[in-house]
């Protein structure tokens, strides 16, 4: 349930930026700035807030990651100016960096080793659910109620935020909650240190995410431009057609991944994963809209869903309990930072220098050629 209040908001800057264009009259740079604000604010505020819960716990940061979000979310809304969004949506994205470093160590360490996959794949159940909704929620606001524009979606969703907030702090800080985080915190100071070598494959590991995770995360921002720009759908549609990549999540996606990461281990979920996303690329760029660009879209989203949990799950087995919420703040952080800085520098290339075919044959090619030379760096991790 916290996942799910957490996202809903968070889940809309990428599929409403073609709103945002048309609302302020921007260029393809100007737009992409919008993903880069929020992904730049809400991956600073990882590390200080991964820090943070290692020394006074998770409670406070992710009530702060959900409540704290539906008042930014709020502000972007009643914003009149191009600039005013982006100060509010930076603010938004400050109040998000609190909730996965501390909510991810402290699911990990509360159910049995055996059991820390499918228990984070329920957990990624809830943040997908609302990267499927929210999108669909968006649309319709906006064909009912042309004249708010992006607004609207901000607005009325800033509400049920706000309400889910409220809920989950009441929870933590009653018997049951805090019983839960007091059983967390014991378990995980039981724990043995990581198998030795750890340093090295945390380091391939994000270097993976930073570049070929970066080039994949600059096509998904650019998908909405792309399905209106190239493939002549409307705004409020390519809002709602971005939500078929999180219908893997909701219907288990994130399970099934925990589930396999728990019987075969994860590194080779991460290899598999990792190649499938290049080669994912290079299919959407073939692709005319229609039942394959609906299918791909699906099958990019499949394979997010099963990457999420089994990546958290390497990490904690490679990350000494003590620093494990810092860790899991410079991996947010390393993924909030990649997609801020391609995506800018894909909207400025594209369409003035580069067609959207040429960037995403890049992405691909980058994507598919990381994953294969840093899989070499973390295959023998036992886990």
């Amino acid at each position: 349930m916290a996942h799910f209040g957490h996202h809903l908001l968070t889940a809309l800057p990428g599929p409403l930026l073609p709103a945002i264009r048309t609302a302020f009259g921007l260029s393809n740079f100007q737009a992409t700035l919008v993903t880069t604000a929020f992904a730049l604010s809400s991956g600073a505020g990882n590390i200080p807030a991964g820090r943070m819960a290692d020394k006074i716990g998770p409670t406070i940061l992710m009530v702060i990651g959900t409540l704290g979000v539906a008042v930014g979310g709020l502000l972007v809304g009643i914003s009149n100016s191009y600039t005013m969004m982006l100060v509010f949506l930076v603010l938004m994205g400050f109040m998000t960096a609190g909730y996965h470093p501390a909510s991810t160590p402290m699911i990990l360490s509360a159910v049995e080793p055996e059991k820390r996959g499918r228990a984070l794949g329920l957990h990624l159940l809830g943040g997908n659910s609302s990267f499927f909704i929210a999108p669909i929620i968006a649309g319709g606001i906006m064909s009912l109620w042309p004249d708010w524009g992006f607004r609207g979606p901000f607005v009325i969703l800033s509400i049920p935020t706000a309400i889910f907030g409220v809920i989950f702090y009441i929870y933590l800080t009653r018997r049951g909650g805090l019983a839960q985080v007091q059983l967390a915190k014991q378990r995980a100071a039981e724990e043995k240190p990581p198998q030795a070598g750890y340093k090295r494959r945390l380091i391939a590991y994000l270097i993976m995410m930073v570049v070929g995770g970066g080039a994949g995360m600059s096509v998904n921002a650019l998908l909405g431009l792309y399905m209106v720009d190239v493939l002549h759908t409307t705004d409020a549609n390519a809002s709602m057609l971005m939500s078929i990549m999180f219908l893997p999540g909701v219907f288990g996606g994130t399970i099934l991944g925990g589930w396999i990461s728990d019987r075969i281990g994860t590194v080779k979920v991460i290899i598999a994963t990792s190649i499938i996303s290049g080669l994912v690329i290079f299919g959407i760029r073939e692709s005319t809209l229609g039942f394959g660009f609906y299918l791909l879209l699906f099958i990019m989203g499949l394979n997010m869903a099963v990457r999420m949990p089994v990546t958290e799950v390497f990490i904690m087995g490679q990350t000494p309990a003590k620093n494990r919420a810092t860790i899991y703040g410079i991996y947010y952080f390393t993924m909030q930072y990649t997609g801020a800085i391609f995506a800018p520098i894909m909207g400025w290339l594209v369409p003035d220098h580069y067609s959207y075919s040429q960037i995403f044959l890049f992405s691909a090619i980058a994507v598919t050629a990381v994953s294969v030379i840093t899989s070499f760096f973390i295959w023998d991790a036992k886990n």
